[in-house]
């Protein structure tokens, strides 16, 4: 199979679909794998790292689009790449449709195989491709809310760890799932004051069991959840509905409770925000203020950790994108049903079902177009 590996082009992407390392296991199978030239840069994996691996390295991203059987990336494919793939065509990637009906409608119209990470499931119920981003934007997201809170960058002032005599700043981090306990460990690591709110017993309970007197986990009510925000200095939302927009659990009006220069910070801005006020944001301009308080709403946290990110990526992709390359992509999809669930559009059909809800498709069961 004609693997190809385009440059990302979204502002301050630097990660890569597939590191040297990865790009050989291809090579060894017996695929040709052609690399954008530079595409590897932001992990400090030059084009000659890439040859030696075995892969033909392009200068053309269109050329790559044009010859790929299969398109290895990181981020959803922007305009002007959805407007190059062809039916048939495999793109293996992250997409986070529900909240984005323009890529969608393109992904739809271009008659594509279009397999999402954040949907491909496990024997556990986990989302073992979605994990490792999760885990490193879980981690960012209390840094990235330590930064937003300095008075310099429109925050409050306030030092999340408090100084002896000084009282700590308050993070209240809305779902206990993978980015949650990761933004919590880091949160609990830097000494604030830390509480945690979830619907699931047996998460409250891992993670009072997990944190014991160094974080307050808490079942989340409407009124639980508003009291909470109401005194936070830091709010980091980490709730997610797999393959559906984000529930919004932070109205407007709840901003008026706040205090001034109070930050929030959306994780789940990939899948349209759990903040009413939410809208996506870069690296370049990460923040915003509504009512007062700092927004950082960065739709590629791990980006900016590229190095990091894409070698954890790597590591649960590649068994996945070598089984859809050996086997072709309804033999992979047909035997292995966790991998099945990441097919979200197929042939001019969606096929995920929270996305055809969420955006008025009609659903195609996977298995229509695998047969």
């Amino acid at each position: 199979m004609q693997i190809g590996v385009p440059s990302e082009i979204k502002v301050h992407e630097y990660r890569v679909g597939l590191t040297p390392e990865s790009v050989a296991e291809f090579t060894a199978a017996g695929h040709t794998v052609t690399v954008q030239s530079g595409a590897g840069d932001g992990i400090g994996a030059i084009d000659d790292h890439y040859i030696s691996a075995g892969a033909k390295i392009s200068a053309d991203g269109a050329e790559i689009f044009a010859s790929a059987d299969m398109i290895i990336k990181v981020k959803e494919p922007q305009a002007s790449e959805r407007a190059m793939l062809r039916p048939g065509q495999i793109l293996f990637t992250y997409l986070h449709l529900a909240p984005d009906p323009e890529q969608t409608a393109d992904l739809v119209k271009s008659g594509a195989i279009c397999i999402a990470y954040e949907t491909v499931t496990d024997a556990a119920g986990g989302l073992p491709l979605l994990k490792p981003m999760s885990q490193v934007a879980g981690r960012m997201s209390a840094h990235a809310g330590a930064n937003a809170l300095e008075k310099a960058h429109g925050g409050r002032g306030v030092l999340l760890g408090g100084v002896p005599g000084v009282m700590p700043g308050k993070v209240v981090i809305l779902g206990g799932g993978v980015v949650g306990f990761n933004a919590a460990q880091m949160a609990v690591g830097m000494h604030a004051d830390v509480t945690i709110l979830d619907r699931n017993p047996v998460v409250l309970e891992r993670l009072e069991n997990h944190f014991e007197s160094s974080a307050k986990v808490l079942y989340s009510t409407a009124a639980a959840l508003a009291a909470q925000v109401a005194e936070a200095d830091l709010v980091i939302g980490a709730v997610l509905v797999p393959g559906a927009a984000a529930p919004k659990l932070v109205t407007r009006a709840m901003l008026s409770t706040m205090k001034r220069g109070a930050v929030l910070v959306d994780v789940a801005i990939d899948q349209g925000g759990c903040f009413e006020t939410s809208r996506p944001t870069t690296h370049a301009d990460p923040t915003y203020m509504v009512d007062g308080i700092v927004h950082y709403c960065v739709a590629n946290m791990p980006g900016a950790v590229a190095r990091t990110s894409t070698y954890a990526l790597n590591n649960v992709t590649l068994p996945c994108g070598l089984d859809i390359a050996n086997k072709g992509w309804r033999r992979a999809l047909h035997d292995d049903a966790h991998l099945k669930a990441g097919l979200n559009v197929a042939e001019g059909k969606v096929t995920c079902a929270p996305v055809a809800r969420d955006l008025g498709y009609e659903f195609t069961h996977p298995d229509l177009v695998i047969s």
